[in-house]
Order: structure tokens, then sequence, then C-alpha cells
């Protein structure tokens, strides 16, 4: 009849509005900072699978968003001076914009991290590569050796043992094969407080010392160990 009005139709504005929101995959989006962004999008954000290139400085990320974040797997890559590609100084999770989860972080081609990450910091366990050969493997917090690990020198030299916030910290054994010898005690602080050196590994050394190290004759040397490692804990 000529006077009911028709029902089930989405008013104009409301159509035009839903049909300019970007939804699915998009050709290259030109922003507003004239970043420029190729993938996916739902409900106007960056969610999928997408490439953004930044104009401010010419870095590239490419992998899997969240509600307009990197969240997921992604690739970030720079243009380093004098250089007209890209180079890859990150691959692996993401979360709200973030490292997190597991990933690559190369500060050089020769220096870089591979392992755990959380809130854009190495935390957790990862295997770290210095510029001068150094090579360190085991748990990290906040971007510092943290817990147990395993520290080599590039000279051959190994720490083993408990770290805080960087620094030998708590009971740990040092390696000098070298000499062929072994120190065994507790740190604090990066610095050796209580501890026995002995002989480890003497016959195949390649310079070892001239003499064997004599023989502790102490009736429990863990015991003493064990009562250094607790006065050190006291005092921190």
């Amino acid at each position: 009849m000529p006077f009911l009005k028709e029902t089930g139709k989405e008013p104009l504005n409301k159509l035009l509005d839903r049909m300019a929101q970007k939804n699915g995959l998009r050709h290259t989006i030109y922003l507003a900072n004239g970043d420029k962004y190729t993938g996916e999008w739902l409900n106007d954000k960056k969610h999928g699978k997408g490439t953004e290139v930044y104009k401010k400085t010419g870095a590239m990320y490419d992998g899997e968003w969240k509600y307009g974040k990197r969240n997921g797997f992604g690739t970030f890559s720079v243009i380093l001076p004098g250089c007209k590609e890209h180079t890859k100084v990150y691959s692996g999770g993401w979360k709200n914009h973030m490292k997190d989860g597991c990933g690559t972080y190369f500060y050089s081609e020769s220096v870089y991290y591979e392992g755990e990450w959380c809130k854009g910091k190495r935390s957790g366990w990862g295997r770290m590569y210095y510029e001068n050969g150094d090579i360190y493997e085991g748990e990290w917090l906040e971007d510092n050796h943290n817990g147990q690990g395993i520290l080599w020198l590039a000279g051959g030299h190994r720490y083993e043992g408990t770290w805080k916030d960087g620094k030998k910290h708590g009971p740990g054994k040092f390696f000098f094969p070298v000499k062929g010898q072994l120190y065994e005690g507790v740190w604090a602080q990066d610095m050796a407080k209580c501890g026995i050196l002995v002989d480890s590994g003497r016959k195949e050394a390649s310079n070892p010392t001239t003499y064997p190290i004599p023989k502790v004759y102490l009736e429990d040397v863990h015991s003493v160990l064990k009562e250094a490692q607790n006065c050190v804990g006291e005092r921190q």
C-alpha cells in the first residue's frame, strides 16, 4: 500500500559510511603522515597480513597485524646509510607493537641476539653473540643476564653459574682451559668473594701451570662455600 514505508533498507548515510571503511585485502593505502600500507584491514584498522613502509625513516615492517598494531610474526627492516635496499633488523614475534615471544635481533652483521622477548626487551632464554667474540647463553630479564647462564669468552675461558642484573652473582664456576684450572665459588656484583681453585683438564691444557695445585684439606669444602654464599645473600 502506498502509505506503508519500506523496511529493511539501510539508510544512505550509513551505507556510504560502511562502504568507506577499509575491510579485507586492499591495495596500497597512503596514510596522512606519508606512510604507506599494503595488506589486510578490519574496521579501518590494519588487521591480518600486511606491509607498512614508514616515510620518515624508510623503515619497513612486513608481517602480521591485529587491530592496528604489529601482532604475531613479522620482520622489521631499515635502510642503512649508503644503502638503497632494506636490511633486516628483527624477525620474530610481536605483541602490541613490541618485540614479544621468540625472535632474532641483529645489532650488526656479527652482533645479534636470538631468543625470547617480553615487552620489547630480552627476557627469558636467549643467546647473544658479541662483537669481541664472546657468547652468552642462558636466562635474561629486561635486557640483562639474569638467572642461570654460561658466558664463553673469546679467549677460551668460560663462566657457568648465576647472574643478576648482567653481573656474575651467586654460586658459579670459572673454567681456565688454557691453564687447566677451575675456580668454583661465590660471586657478588661480578667480584669473586670466596672459592677454591683446583686443577681441571690439566693434561689437555695448551699452557698449563708449572706445578699442579695442592689438594685442599678442609673437611667440608662445600659447606664453607655454602656459608659464604649465605653471607653474600644477606648483604644484598
